[in-house]
């Protein structure tokens, strides 16, 4: 059976130190900044994702291993991994994947690692289930659980069910991370794009207080006279 350090070692193996650089600035990895000290090997999703295929077997624990990797797209890896073990796993194997993935979110800190696995993970599992945890990782001091929470709800919006992206998006209002703003904007176009009439309600109950990203993300897709007229509050 193959382990996590031989993964690990075959991914090193694909990066590109160009790349790397290009990501390290794109991820904000300086001092002070969001993604501060990640450290990255230049993979392209895409060939992450082809990896992925060659190892679906791999055991819960070796995945664990990977997810705590301090290269940001050996982490990648292991979330987009567990995506595929969750997909196609039966209840039991979905309930570990999901238990894991809750225990190790200060692992999942980047926004491109929440987006790629929080609506398929939580989203998914959560379906049809008490979503109290939402609430509580609304409430964490964590950005990333934070974003986690909002996120998330993606498959419940996709499902036409807007109640707890609704809820979870007043609560984040007053939240002062940019990429916080930037998930609950996103997820409130998404809304817009099945039902205008429930994003239109949110809006006009709460634009006033909305900041600007956050609004400006919501309303992207709205005509631009309508975007003025949100924008000129």
């Amino acid at each position: 059976m193959v382990s996590a350090v031989q993964i690990e070692n075959s991914l090193k193996a694909l990066g590109n130190a160009a790349h790397a650089a290009d990501a390290q600035r794109f991820f904000k990895t300086g001092v002070g900044e969001y993604g501060e000290g990640d450290q990255f090997l230049g993979i392209r999703v895409p060939v992450l994702r082809q990896q992925v295929k060659q190892y679906r077997g791999l055991p819960l624990e070796e995945a664990l291993l990977l997810l705590h990797s301090p290269l940001h797209e050996v982490r990648l890896f292991a979330l987009l991994l567990l995506v595929e073990q969750f997909q196609r796993g039966t209840a039991q194997q979905q309930a570990d994947i999901h238990a894991l993935y809750l225990a190790n979110t200060q692992y999942i800190n980047n926004w491109d690692l929440v987006d790629t696995s929080a609506p398929y993970i939580m989203g998914i599992y959560l379906h049809g289930r008490d979503k109290q945890v939402l609430y509580a990782l609304v409430a964490s001091s964590s950005l990333w659980e934070r974003r986690i929470a909002m996120i998330a709800t993606f498959f419940f919006i996709r499902q036409h069910q807007f109640g707890d992206a609704l809820a979870i998006a007043k609560l984040l209002l007053a939240d002062r991370e940019d990429l916080i703003h930037k998930a609950v904007g996103w997820m409130l176009r998404e809304i817009g794009k099945r039902d205008r009439a429930v994003e239109t309600t949110f809006l006009q109950a709460h634009y006033r207080i909305m900041p600007r990203t956050m609004l400006r993300y919501a309303i992207e897709h709205f005509s631009q006279e309508e975007r003025q007229r949100y924008l000129q509050k």
